[in-house]
């Protein structure tokens, strides 16, 4: 099932079921009244049905049976990022094909940053490239929802704390990052930065997250074009790893990292720039698209890089 958060009347997220594809996909709109009784008291928020795990709501709102009215059609709405989470984890050096385009040995174990959650943001909303950063760059990955919390929890276990999926851009300062010494936290923290969207999809509707094909362009054009099969340390991996470092709560991301064709290993590289429009497609899971506009200075004006 593909849930999404939208605008309401009001500007606060609604949640919505999405139903049928292409032009004529429609949302069931939650917040109607006559959605009353099949959310039994429970505000139409996707938060909510995260934290009160999300299968739930799956079998409780696959057998509801939704009124004409009670369905709006997506194109007419302001989609918003699917969940806000507290930390978006990201694995980095996690494909081997994007190791291999760089030379690079395999980590034997995963390599992770911690974004924060206040540099989500959803589709169409605008990426803020500061001027006064440098290079930066975009990576186009699958998200992982966590649907419980999770600390200390075993390989074995990880994948029952997975509420669903979603597809992120995991745009950097790869200048920030490299100035660092190869810390990620300047680097992955700019306001703005986090595409994610368009919807969350449940974990049900994903039986093989191994087998998406992930692709980037910009303006139309090609640049990234590999598959979740390449991913070396998997899902269960990468949240036992985090969680053993770390609680994971209901709504916060592990983003499993990128293919080959980040933006340093184009001829010129292809970082981004104001005025471009960046789309991230996930087969069989959806497309995300941000255009690129100028962010205010990331620095106090007597602060160098």
């Amino acid at each position: 099932m593909r849930f999404v958060s939208f605008a309401g009347a009001d500007g606060a997220p609604v949640a919505g079921v999405v139903q049928g594809d292409g032009d004529a996909a429609q949302v069931a709109d939650l917040s109607h009244p006559s959605c009353r009784a099949v959310l039994g008291g429970t505000q139409p928020s996707l938060m909510a049905f995260v934290e009160q795990g999300l299968a739930g709501w799956v079998r409780r709102l696959g057998a509801a049976s939704f009124a004409p009215d009670v369905l709006r059609p997506l194109a007419g709405l302001r989609l918003l990022a699917p969940v806000r989470p507290g930390k978006v984890v990201g694995a980095a050096f996690n494909f081997t094909d994007a190791l291999a385009e760089r030379s690079m040995a395999h980590p034997p174990e995963p390599v992770t940053f911690v974004r924060s959650g206040s540099t989500v943001i959803g589709p169409g909303e605008s990426i803020l490239v500061p001027p006064d950063v440098g290079d930066v760059g975009y990576e186009a990955e699958l998200a992982v929802v966590i649907g419980r919390r999770a600390l200390r929890v075993g390989a074995e276990d990880a994948m029952d704390h997975v509420a669903g999926y979603t597809l992120h851009n995991d745009v950097s300062g790869s200048a920030l990052v490299k100035a660092d010494g190869g810390n990620f936290v300047r680097g992955k923290n700019l306001p703005a930065t986090a595409p994610l969207g368009p919807w969350l999809v449940s974990a049900d509707a994903l039986p093989d997250p191994y087998a998406v094909g992930i692709r980037l362009d910009i303006d139309g054009r090609r640049l990234q074009d590999g598959s979740t099969a390449t991913m070396l340390h998997r899902i269960a991996a990468l949240i036992a790893y985090a969680s053993a470092r770390m609680p994971l709560d209901p709504g916060d991301v592990i983003a499993t990292g990128t293919p080959a064709g980040v933006a340093a290993t184009h001829t010129p590289p292809a970082w981004l720039r104001p005025g471009q429009t960046v789309t991230v497609e996930l087969a069989g899971l959806g497309r995300l698209t941000n255009p690129v506009q100028a962010g205010p200075a990331f620095f106090p004006e007597s602060t160098p890089l």
